[in-house]
């Protein structure tokens, strides 16, 4: 399993993701789940894969080599993409081609084709988006009413989340929020483990902000799960008894 999350705020794009991958008890490995495609200063975006490993590779790599475009038999890439709508329209092609290449012979197994995807990212002078891809190959966009999507493992992250952060949330207080997001999620879910690969874009710059892989020993990720957890006995304490009795 995994947990992956993006934020879509007013200052730009948080993305945090884990690396861990479990197919039992006994065999587990760490696999990076963010993708990075980027020419500064031109575009940058970021994918978070979540699912089958083999199916996300796949993907990756159809979309590192391109896909030919069926109307002009041009082939596109994420890099010569003109919008991130049509980034989002060729990582549905991507999984649906993976699906088309792999799906019968994942049924015949009895493996589902279990894949989705976070897309986030601008092109110079476009507007930044967010998208999360299905299995379907079809997509959702973050608004400002919805300003983070998940996807793994995402019922342990999501109530921090629904409760404090809207698109105006300070993008740095955001990558607070998805840190503590995932810790809680950590210490839940024995199949979402450290380290977790943390990226920062912020709006407008075209270009990666911040790009950092947190490990266990990370000063600032023990003092959040510190912090946090102290913070809730602090709060149930202060909170009255019921007086039903």
């Amino acid at each position: 399993m995994t947990y992956c999350v993006a934020l879509h705020l007013r200052d730009g794009l948080v993305l945090l993701s884990d690396t861990r991958t479990n197919a039992g008890v006994d065999h587990i490995s760490t696999f990076g789940k963010m993708h990075l495609f980027e020419k500064p200063g031109e575009r940058v975006m970021a994918m978070l894969t979540a699912g089958n490993l083999a199916l996300s590779q796949a993907i990756v790599n159809m979309l590192a080599e391109g896909l030919e475009d069926e109307a002009t038999g041009k082939v596109e890439t994420l890099m010569s993409v003109p919008t991130m709508f049509r980034a989002a329209q060729l990582v549905g092609r991507a999984v649906r081609e993976a699906f088309r290449i792999d799906g019968e012979a994942l049924k015949e197994q009895g493996v589902p084709f279990d894949v989705s995807l976070l897309l986030g990212g601008q092109i110079a002078g476009r507007t930044m988006r967010l998208f999360q891809i299905y299995a379907a190959g079809n997509f959702i966009e973050a608004t400002a009413d919805t300003p983070f999507l998940q996807i793994g493992e995402h019922k342990y992250g999501k109530p921090i989340l629904d409760r404090a952060v809207t698109f105006d949330t300070d993008i740095y207080d955001g990558v607070k929020l998805a840190l503590i997001s995932m810790d809680s999620t950590l210490r839940s879910n024995l199949t979402v483990g450290m380290p977790i690969d943390l990226l920062v874009i912020r709006r407008d710059a075209a270009q990666v902000e911040l790009r950092r892989r947190i490990m266990e020993d990370d000063a600032y990720f023990r003092m959040i799960s510190d912090s946090w957890s102290e913070a809730l006995r602090a709060a149930h304490r202060a909170i009255p008894r019921p007086d039903w009795s």
